[in-house]
Parts: structure tokens; sequence; C-alpha cells
């Protein structure tokens, strides 16, 4: 064979294949191209997720004057509509997966109310534990699995959540981990913030409800006087902060100082177990909730640590 023929073969070969490469490019662009024709034709989906008992303290103190449940009447049937409607308003390209309604009752059984709620088109309702003082239990839990369960299977991609416990970073956290965009829906307080700064930063974008948003459905209840009936005032920061710092020297007293040192690396923040148990010795010796009171549980642990570090 001479060079020419050589040539001439090495060239055949070469065209060859190049024209198959070429064939298998056309054949992966046509379905890169198929493909992002089907995902368009997918719309984006929302879902709103509404911490109850939040949403009970916020908007009854802000519509009612009082966050107790009893003292006021809420027609969350019509919230939860005027709620998909803001949704649809501000993801106007996409379609609605649900209404996620997170509350507390006693061994998990659904109250009256919640049963009607339950009955909702689009409205699901988890329910976490109720203790005897009437704080919520596990619902922190509940939001944090829907959560990043939803975002990890693509099946939301905007979240809108109702909510203000500084507990909540962790599942905003796990969403955004697998892609989704968390966005913070809250209620105008009067006196101050009632969502945990850390949570505020988390998050994609926040939006706040005025009390005129919610006055179309909140109904105070007529008062049924009784002897001897007082309402329980709201506690100052002041006072909350010295319950904080009462709290810490007991804890400081039984643990002693090398439970402190192994406390000290994580301020600002408390372990989980920590911040359970000062929050339910404050709520005794305050007798005040401090559900939905993120301002006052910030004072609350500002105090535990101001003992913490004078004593360090």
């Amino acid at each position: 064979m001479d060079m020419d023929e050589t040539i001439d073969e090495f060239g055949e070969s070469t065209v060859r294949e190049i024209g198959e490469i070429t064939l298998r490019l056309e054949r992966t662009n046509g379905l890169l191209e198929r493909m992002l024709a089907e995902v368009a034709k997918t719309p984006s989906t929302h879902a709103i997720f509404v911490d109850a008992g939040y949403l009970y303290a916020a908007a009854g103190r802000l519509a009612a004057g009082t966050e107790d449940r009893r003292a006021f009447d809420l027609d969350a049937e019509a919230l939860i509509d005027a709620l998909i409607d803001k949704a649809r308003t501000i993801f106007a390209d996409s379609r609605l997966l649900r209404v996620y309604w997170y509350d507390g009752a006693r061994r998990r059984i659904h109250t009256s109310e919640q049963q009607t709620i339950a009955e909702l088109p689009d409205v699901k309702v988890r329910l976490g534990n109720l203790n005897a003082n009437n704080q919520q239990k596990g619902v922190d839990s509940l939001i944090r699995s829907d959560l990043e369960s939803l975002a990890r299977h693509r099946a939301i991609s905007d979240a809108a959540l109702i909510g203000g416990d500084e507990d909540l970073v962790s599942a905003v956290e796990a969403a955004q981990g697998y892609g989704a965009r968390v966005h913070l829906w809250g209620i105008d307080a009067p006196d101050g913030r009632n969502q945990a700064e850390p949570l505020l930063w988390e998050v994609d974008s926040q939006r706040t409800f005025d009390a005129d948003f919610f006055k179309p459905f909140v109904t105070r209840r007529p008062a049924v006087p009784y002897e001897g009936a007082q309402a329980l005032p709201r506690p100052s920061r002041e006072d909350v902060r010295f319950v904080g710092a009462q709290i810490s020297a007991r804890w400081l007293s039984a643990r002693g100082r090398e439970a402190l040192v192994g406390l000290l690396p994580g301020h600002p923040y408390l372990p989980g177990s920590v911040d359970q148990e000062l929050l339910v010795e404050a709520e005794r010796l305050l007798d005040y909730s401090l559900r939905g009171q993120s301002d006052l549980r910030r004072v609350l642990r500002d105090g535990f640590w101001d003992h913490l570090q004078k004593c360090y």
C-alpha cells in the first residue's frame, strides 16, 4: 500500500468516526430539547405551612387583644382561602400543592374545630401533642419532616411558612438544602417582633400581614364574668430576663462548672434539651405561656446567658 492509499484510508476512517460522533450529538441534543420542553410545561408548585400555635397567638393578640384561644373565634376556612389567594398572587406561575395546618391536641385526637379544618379541600391537618400546660409538643419536628420530604422529592419549589419559632430554622435549612425556596410570612406585632431573628436571617424572603388582613377572620367572644376572674398580664421583659437568670443559677448549681464549659462554645444558642427545660420552668414561674412569644423567649435566653457569663 502506497502513501496515498494510506492517507485515503485514514481520512475515510476519520470521516466515519466524525459522522458517528455527530449523529450521537444530534440524538443527545434532541433528547435534551425534549426534556427541557417537558420541564417547561411542568408548572412550579408551592405549599403553605401554618404553625397554628403561632397564628392563634399572634393574630389573636393583634386583632382581638388576647392570645387566649378561648377568648376569640377564628374563621379558619375563610382565613385559609385568603392565604391561598395571597399565595396565588405571589406565586403567579405556580400551582398550590396544599395547605399544611400544624396544631396540638391531647393525645393527638382532633378537636371539633380541627376536624372542620381537616375536612377543607387542599388542607392537611398535622397534630402534635398538647401537654398539661397547653403547650404544643412535636409540631416543629412535623414541619421539618414535611418541608424536607417535599423539597427532597421536588414536590414543591416554594414554601410559604407562617411561624416564628427559632426551632424552625432547621426546617428551613433542610428544605433549602434540596433547592426549595422558603418564604416566611409573619403577623404584625404591636410591641415588637414575634419571630426569631435567626429565622428571619435564614429564609429567602419575608412578608408581614397587618391587623386589617386578620380582623375579618377574628371575632372576640363576649366576656363571661365570674367571681374572682382575672386575666393574666403579659410579663415585662425585665421580669422574663430575671427569671432566665434565676433558672440559670439553679441550673449551674445543679450541674457545676464542668457543664458550663461544655455550654459556652454554643453561645448564643442553647442545646435543645436545655432550651426546653428553660422554657418549661420559666412558664411555671411566670404562670404564663411563652408559646408564640419569640421576643420574650429571646429575652429569657439572654437572662440565662447573662448569669452564666457572669459566673465564668
